[in-house]
């Protein structure tokens, strides 16, 4: 136990480190996907080799970067967790494991969307995948504001603003398609 307390700032980096991977990871397999639906636009020769090429793109970041990221932020998260086993009565550290379960659910959501484009099964729309794209932002801003403040309520107002940004920007992005379209 004292070697988990000793390295605790090891951990702490380690987690950081591995949360910064796992959310570049999250942010580029989505625009891939995003490529990858729109590639069904393309004549079929085309569209055959760009998909072959964006299977292979999300297979490699998905695999070697993402999930082991995910994997590395958890384990380090839990040996912080367990030399400073404090945080666990912290209601700050709750709300934050909560926030990361649903990224973990988001995680796995994308692997579905990764395997149904592989089979050519999937039916999200560019626009759709663009908007799940904001859903990893919106949980990367909320946790962060949430470990920054801590015990302090201000948190909740930055991740309510940030939500109402978000609604805002996935209304102008309706606009500006809708006037793109004309």
């Amino acid at each position: 136990m004292n070697f988990l307390l000793e390295n605790y700032t090891v951990w702490k980096a380690l987690h950081i480190v591995f949360v910064v991977s796992w959310f570049a990871g999250l942010f580029y397999m989505v625009r891939l996907f995003i490529y990858h639906t729109e590639a069904n636009t393309r004549p079929d020769e085309e569209k055959r080799i760009l998909q072959e090429q964006f299977d292979v793109m999300q297979n490699r970041l998905w695999y070697i970067i993402t999930t082991p990221a995910m994997i590395l932020t958890v384990i380090f998260g839990t040996l912080m967790l367990v030399a400073n086993s404090g945080l666990l009565k912290m209601p700050w550290m709750h709300i934050k494991l909560t926030f990361v379960g649903i990224l973990l659910v988001y995680h796995f959501i994308c692997q579905g969307i990764m395997n149904r484009l592989k089979s050519k099964s999937s039916r999200w729309t560019s626009g759709h995948l663009r908007i799940w794209n904001e859903v990893a932002t919106l949980l990367l801003v909320s946790i962060v504001f949430l470990v920054i403040m801590k015990t302090s309520l201000g948190w909740l107002g930055g991740v309510i603003g940030f939500f109402g940004v978000g609604i805002s920007l996935m209304l102008g992005i309706k606009l500006y398609k809708k006037l793109r379209k004309r």
